[in-house]
């Protein structure tokens, strides 16, 4: 007895397959167009929060961009100090200088970062008096 030809959804094997093309899953984050991991940033927030409260999906990438784009700040300004250091790798020193020279981010950042030292300043009346004993 010849083998019965079998058509329809049974041919391709599977449960209800479909001859089309299967959707592609896009991740949140390329919706958005962040680097930043929404679905992470969505669970912490969930986490963060009391059982009673919801988080929407919206905040999650809200959050998400917020946090790149500090990011993407803070790296630009370190990076430039360490250009001007003639260093190609970014030290905590350069993250200190970045976040301690630009007011709004030493305003944000209250850290202490370790490895990071100290800010180079010397006090304007520390100069003075070192002239004024050579004018006499």
């Amino acid at each position: 007895m010849p083998a019965k030809s079998v058509s329809g959804p049974a041919a391709s094997g599977g449960k209800y397959k479909s001859g089309a093309p299967q959707k592609r899953i896009q991740s949140r984050s390329s919706k958005a167009g962040l680097q930043f991991p929404v679905g992470r940033v969505h669970r912490y927030l969930k986490r963060q929060t009391k059982n009673t409260t919801r988080v929407g999906a919206k905040a999650a990438v809200y959050t998400a961009a917020v946090l790149e784009y500090l990011v993407a700040e803070v790296l630009e300004l370190a990076g430039n100090a360490a250009r001007d250091l003639k260093s190609k790798r970014i030290s905590p020193r350069h993250l200190q200088l970045a976040i301690r020279g630009d007011d709004e981010l030493d305003v944000l950042v209250k850290a202490t970062i370790a490895g990071g030292g100290v800010i180079p300043h010397i006090h304007k009346q520390l100069l003075d008096k070192g002239k004024k004993v050579q004018q006499k």
